[in-house]
């Protein structure tokens, strides 16, 4: 039998390299999808890396992202707006939290102006001021002050109940305050979502229908 040529050898070094030798355990079976993949062969997946880079893309830009939340302060106490607002400010609603890592988002509040007190709090509660000069100490009542400006109650409840330091400001940047439910329209199409009322909105008796009344019980009838 004739020995093959030194040509022959190299014709067939040509081709398509096999690369190392696997194991028997970690041999790809020829109907495995793993064999198959990338080849077109039947049964094979398509590509699925566009999709589930999309997806975590847009996972990381909503955690990253600051969303706009909208808070309806109509009948609600100015310290249960103020805990639910902090939450957003500071970003402790996300997985991503940290003291020094500024994440938080954006919140709106409406009607400041319908917000309520319990008890006699409008006629009790004082706020206190100083300029910083002599004969500069200055007191309101919360119904004075909320008469001057609609929206500094709710604005000084938010700012004591944030952290005392550098970033408190820079959380105030985000908040927004309205006397009304009239929201500038460059806001308007930033909201993605509406914040839960902490406290139910109780309802005026010319607020029920006949039908309502009629159904209410009675303790004794005339």
């Amino acid at each position: 039998m004739a020995g093959k040529g030194p040509g022959q050898e190299r014709g067939r070094g040509r081709g398509r390299s096999e690369g190392p030798a696997l194991p028997p355990g970690r041999r790809p079976s020829q109907g495995s999808a793993s064999a198959s993949r990338g080849r077109g062969g039947p049964g094979a997946p398509g590509p699925r890396r566009g999709m589930a880079s999309y997806t975590k893309a847009a996972q990381q830009w909503a955690t990253f992202g600051r969303a706009w939340y909208l808070l309806d302060a109509k009948m609600q106490p100015p310290g249960k707006i103020a805990a639910a607002t902090v939450m957003r400010l500071e970003g402790k609603h996300k997985p991503i939290y940290h003291a020094l890592n500024d994440c938080g988002d954006h919140v709106v509040i409406i009607n400041t102006r319908h917000i309520a007190f319990s008890g006699n709090k409008w006629e009790q509660k004082v706020y206190s001021s100083h300029t910083g000069y002599p004969g500069g100490f200055k007191q309101v009542t919360a119904t004075q002050l909320h008469l001057k400006d609609p929206t500094a109650i709710v604005k000084l409840t938010v700012y004591r109940m944030l952290p005392k330091n550098l970033q408190r400001r820079t959380m105030m940047q985000r908040l927004h305050l309205f006397p009304e439910d009239v929201i500038p329209e460059d806001i308007q199409k930033n909201l993605l979502q509406e914040i839960p009322q902490p406290r139910a909105v109780p309802k005026r008796l010319d607020e029920y229908t006949p039908e309502e009344i009629a159904a209410f019980p009675r303790v004794w009838t005339p």
